[in-house]
């Protein structure tokens, strides 16, 4: 089996201040295998992947490739060896054409061979299986498909090792199965491959092996084929998880928003409305408009025509602080790039939408600050040694209630839950499900845009199907499945076809 091994990690630690990121991690990595890494944020897979492409340098521990010995890696070294890192924030070039990403760093002398560029970009997508035009302009492609690219640039460079972080976040289900293909064509061809994923149905469908961390070390090293859904989680929590969608008690006839014939930002003739205390998810397709109408709603694009109703009373949203102003809440997608200012405190994002009501004499509160930020930390749990550390600096799940505090401190009455649950663990998301319970249960109301379809379909009270714009049906949540929605989003769809091919 020694022969087998492309990578060995033995007694792999790296310190911070005050935190042990990863603490004498030991795992074997086979050639041509998938070897899933699971864990909540924080668990330490990140700083473990940083430490393969040199990012990190490991205190103590060594690192062995194909039988050689390294105390640590370099990022130049690193690639030279094969290793190749997808992550979640891709790293490419938008003014670029595919072609020119994906031979990046690879140009000899001074003149740049463009046609070589391409040759090599359509060589490396026939082996993948796939069909983009290499000249295209990266960025005018959709986020999978700057995933497909990024995965491209690695096999261009004869990947050894390719680590995926994350890398079904933003696909659809059609978009996934094309990139499980392109992985079992990689394995095949001897490729190993790191995987990293909080969806639990992907890390039974893709791996071999699975390794579980938990507070930096690892927990357990099983076969995929021989662990349990229930038993993988209790290794990565280290405690029991009570009921996956928490009971909602709170109901009113009462509408909290109504919406009449609501169209703009490529969404038409939407009719709708939630209650008090309910949760109404939106499903459909990437690209079916659920965040379009989401924007609309809370102000950032406007309305062509149509009406908006909040508690019986027609409104006019015009901006994001139209929308506070009428106590809509909104918790974007990404949250990184729309929901957080990154390199300041908790403290300051949390209270940055109510500046001016902590400082009505122009002058800054800061006793003031510190009560709403001390309450909304406790209330949600936020897990940080102050309330003045950066958040760039917490895990996905703490950095997601920030944002949702934010939404709170303006005493928002419906909030908009767009992809809640993206790129955090499984305990993070028991803790998002709880909160959103707890608002429900207060009267406040809930739209909820989510593509993974076990959480629309336990959290939702009613579920409205988007397709190409308009809303394609209505479920109610009891009696919601995967399958009436994919035959509601498909009877649409047919629809629409019909039409368009009568009107030629």
């Amino acid at each position: 089996m020694t022969d087998n091994i492309l990578l060995s990690l033995q007694g792999l630690t790296k310190r911070y201040p005050g935190v042990v990121a990863n603490n004498n991690i030991s795992l074997d990595i086979f050639k041509g295998e998938v070897h899933t890494l699971i864990g909540e944020n924080g668990a330490g897979k990140s700083t473990l992947i940083k430490a393969l492409s040199g990012a990190v340098i490991p205190d103590e521990g060594t690192i062995c490739w194909e039988g050689k010995e390294f105390s640590h890696m370099t990022p130049k070294g690193s690639k030279e060896l094969g290793i190749e890192i997808v992550y979640q924030e891709l790293c490419l070039v938008e003014a670029l054409s595919i072609a020119e990403n994906i031979c990046l760093g690879e140009v000899d002398g001074v003149f740049v061979d463009y046609k070589s560029q391409i040759k090599i970009a359509d060589n490396v997508f026939r082996e993948m299986g796939i069909k983009i035009d290499p000249r295209k302009k990266v960025g005018d492609l959709t986020t999978a498909k700057q995933q497909l690219v990024e995965i491209a640039k690695a096999i261009s460079k004869g990947v050894k090792l390719l680590v995926l972080d994350e890398p079904t976040a933003p696909l659809t289900s059609e978009e996934i199965d094309n990139l499980f293909l392109i992985i079992e064509k990689l394995k095949k061809q001897g490729v190993s491959i790191i995987y990293i994923s909080h969806r639990m149905d992907e890390v039974f469908r893709v791996s071999d092996r699975i390794t579980v961390l938990r507070d930096g070390e690892v927990v357990k090293t099983l076969n995929a084929n021989e662990v349990e859904r229930e038993s993988l989680i209790k290794l990565m929590v280290d405690r029991d998880l009570k009921e996956t969608f928490p009971e909602r008690t709170y109901q009113s006839d009462e509408n909290m928003l109504e919406i009449k014939n609501l169209t703009g930002n490529s969404n038409y003739d939407i009719n709708l409305y939630v209650k008090k205390g309910e949760i109404v998810g939106l499903g459909g397709l990437l690209g079916a408009g659920r965040t379009e109408l989401a924007r609309m709603i809370y102000g950032v694009d406007l309305k062509k025509s149509g009406q908006v109703f909040i508690e019986g009373k027609e409104v006019n949203i015009t901006s994001p602080r139209s929308g506070i102003a009428h106590h809509i809440g909104f918790i974007p997608e990404d949250r990184k790039h729309q929901g957080v200012l990154l390199t300041f405190g908790i403290d300051w994002n949390i209270t940055i939408s109510i500046l001016k009501k902590l400082s009505p004499k122009g002058f800054m509160g800061f006793k003031k600050m510190s009560n709403v930020v001390e309450e909304y930390i406790s209330k949600l749990l936020i897990a940080a040694p102050a309330p003045d550390v950066r958040v760039e600096c917490l895990s996905g799940g703490n950095q997601q209630k920030v944002v949702i505090a934010k939404a709170l401190t303006t005493e928002s009455k419906l909030i908009i839950f767009d992809e809640p649950t993206r790129g955090i663990d499984v305990g993070a998301k028991q803790e998002i499900y709880r909160l959103m319970a707890d608002l429900v249960n207060e009267g406040k109301s809930i739209l909820l845009i989510s593509s993974d379809m076990e959480e629309l379909l336990g959290m939702s009270d009613r579920i409205y199907v988007l397709a190409d714009g308009c809303i394609a049906g209505e479920i109610d949540g009891k009696e919601a499945s995967q399958v009436k929605i994919m035959h509601i989003i498909s009877d649409a769809m047919e629809k629409k076809s019909k039409l368009r091919k009568e009107a030629v």
